[in-house]
């Protein structure tokens, strides 16, 4: 795992190289320092001239100097390597993300995505730049304090070995009880992030359900819930503070009763006055090292799961791949599902879909209607491989497409989904997603025929006006149409409208089909719909029921034996089932 997320420093490597190399300089010099001083007080002890004492002080300041240019730089570096490491691991989480497939995109929620790139990479920053500086003083710190301890005050420095040993093992101790809690943090915390997502997002109908009140309890029991948590880890990891209390008392008492004892018992022949200075000085900065490690075992704690989060993210590949020679051109718009099977995962007790045996032409305008969980929308989203056929074999343009390029295929079939989305952005950048590089008069012709230019003009910026996160300053009928217009800019071999006429009166519906006949003649076009009205003049109707096609045919055809299209037909329409017989009976004779 680490030498995954260790490839996103790229180009920081140098600066996260440097900063140890510059953390070193910087301990080595403050170790001696104290080293210095000790022959100094010694030399005082001792009456140094006044010249052998100011060049002492002299190497002093250099020395000090030195430490915080050092210290300084390595500061720079950690800060530059944490950052840009932070920035890296957002990116490939990013660019990873925008590969996978609608199956992989499964395995994870929209919250905790979110959650896994900015509160996760942001534990990561963190941790990243106590172990590349902190973590490198630390126990650098310690040894070579330790070292010197034993130079300066020779067996009276193993008090900080019997101290140390202990207290290491009691860090490792609580951050061992720590991490799970942390595992359990981390998840509450999408839970809460899901929370604050649906609220945000479905806002109009929580106030126009009068339902505040119960949001803000379900939302305060999750809050609560990660709170309870991060209280019981945060119990844990305040014992730190108390262990290191206890070792620092400890070691003080110890230094400051023996070392005093033995100046006093031996007139300072085995300890002199400087030494006991440096070794009550080496004390200090062990334990203070000490005191680091302890707040980089508590950080290191917290970001184990967040390293293992993000780790995720990086390793989960799509189940969709592009083939080793792949066709990079698509024919035509005809589409063949033979013998297809399809479910959404290997554990599905029933597929969701079964036997689907279709044949369409190219050009030809195809409805699909049928009940709730049918399967249509998942009949549309094999053709453009956004989910791949489990059994059986799916052709556009008499080609698998598993033998296509996947943005060869993609760009021959638009789609315009259920849950139409609009970006920020004015609505020309919005509409140019379907074409770049589409002129002026491109994207209004479009918006013409999706019966957008109405409304567009109207408003007081016309194509430059700006479309708030979400398409949140439009409205559902307008939002739907602009996704027309904009799939219609891609002029594709395929044009899939999964449901995409709902939020707009049958009129506007269909003048919509009446610009596809004069727009896009020769592309293939998927209708699914509620209405019956809006798939009613299609070349064929399919209508599916529990992820099997039931039946196949015209609108007369279907009424005469579709009991499921007959039934969804009557309850939209107050003309008799016998009148609209007797009706398509007079038709049939007068063509006779």
């Amino acid at each position: 795992m680490i030498k995954r997320l260790a490839k996103s420093l790229r180009e920081y490597k140098r600066a996260a190289i440097a900063t140890p190399i510059l953390v070193t300089g910087e301990v080595v010099i403050e170790v001696l320092i104290p080293f210095v001083t000790a022959n100094l007080i010694d030399a005082i002890n001792t009456g140094a001239q006044v010249t052998s004492i100011l060049q002492a002080g002299l190497v002093l300041l250099v020395m000090a100097v030195a430490s915080l240019a050092f210290g300084t730089a390595a500061g720079i570096t950690c800060s530059r390597a944490a950052a840009g490491f932070a920035k890296n691991l957002r990116k490939d989480m990013f660019y990873n993300i925008q590969t996978f497939s609608f199956a992989t995109i499964d395995r994870f929620s929209t919250p905790s995505l979110v959650t896994r790139m900015t509160t996760d990479v942001t534990n990561v920053q963190m941790s990243f730049m106590m172990i590349v500086r902190t973590a490198i003083r630390a126990p650098m710190m310690i040894v070579f304090a330790l070292v010197m301890a034993f130079v300066m005050a020779g067996d009276m420095a193993w008090v900080y070995v019997y101290v140390t040993i202990p207290l290491a093992f009691g860090l490792f101790l609580v951050i061992r009880r720590v991490l799970p809690i942390f595992r359990r943090v981390f998840r509450k915390y999408d839970a809460l992030n899901e929370s604050v997502e649906e609220n945000v997002s479905g806002m109009r109908v929580v106030k126009s359900f009068v339902r505040e009140d119960f949001e803000m309890e379900k939302f305060g029991v999750a809050a609560k819930d990660v709170q309870a948590d991060f209280t019981r880890a945060e119990k844990l990891l305040a014992l730190n503070g108390p262990m290191m209390n206890l070792a620092v008392a400890v070691i003080f008492v110890s230094v400051i009763y023996f070392a005093s004892y033995t100046i006093v018992s031996t007139s300072g022949t085995v300890m002199n006055v400087g030494q006991f200075s440096s070794l009550f000085t080496y004390g200090f900065m062990i334990l203070m090292s000490l005191m680091m490690f302890s707040m980089i075992f508590a950080m290191i704690a917290m970001s184990m799961e967040s390293a293992r989060r993000i780790d995720e993210v990086l390793q989960a590949e799509t189940t969709i791949h592009d083939p080793a020679d792949p066709v990079r051109e698509v024919a035509d718009g005809s589409i063949d599902f033979d013998g297809v099977d399809f479910s959404y995962s290997e554990s599905s007790e029933l597929p969701a879909l079964h036997g689907i045996d279709l044949h369409i032409g190219s050009g030809e305008t195809i409805g699909i209607i049928g009940g709730t969980g049918s399967a249509k929308s998942t009949l549309v989203q094999l053709i453009p491989r956004l989910y791949d056929v489990t059994e059986g074999t799916l052709k556009v343009g008499g080609v698998d497409v598993r033998d296509y390029d996947l943005d060869t295929l993609r760009h021959a079939v638009s789609m315009v989904l259920q849950k139409n989305v609009l970006f920020s952005g004015t609505i020309a950048d919005n509409l140019r997603w379907g074409n770049p590089d589409a002129t002026m008069d491109q994207v209004i012709e479009a918006c013409r025929l999706a019966q957008a230019d109405e409304f567009v003009e109207r408003f007081p910026d016309g194509y430059d006006t700006y479309i708030e996160q979400g398409g949140t300053n439009v409205s559902g009928g307008q939002k739907q149409r602009l996704c027309i217009a904009r799939a219609l800019l891609a002029r594709p071999k395929v044009l899939i409208l999964d449901d995409s006429t709902s939020a707009v009166d049958t009129k506007t519906d269909a003048l919509i089909r009446e610009g596809f006949k004069s727009f896009i003649p020769e592309t293939t076009k998927i209708i699914i719909a509620q209405r019956t009205s809006s798939v009613k003049d299609a070349d064929r109707i399919v209508v599916m029921d529990r992820g099997t096609i039931a039946d196949v045919g015209t609108h007369e055809e279907l009424l005469r034996r579709s009991p499921i299209y007959r039934e969804v037909y009557m309850s939209q329409n107050k003309q008799s089932h016998d009148e609209k017989i007797e009706d398509i009976d007079r038709k049939e004779a007068k063509r006779g």
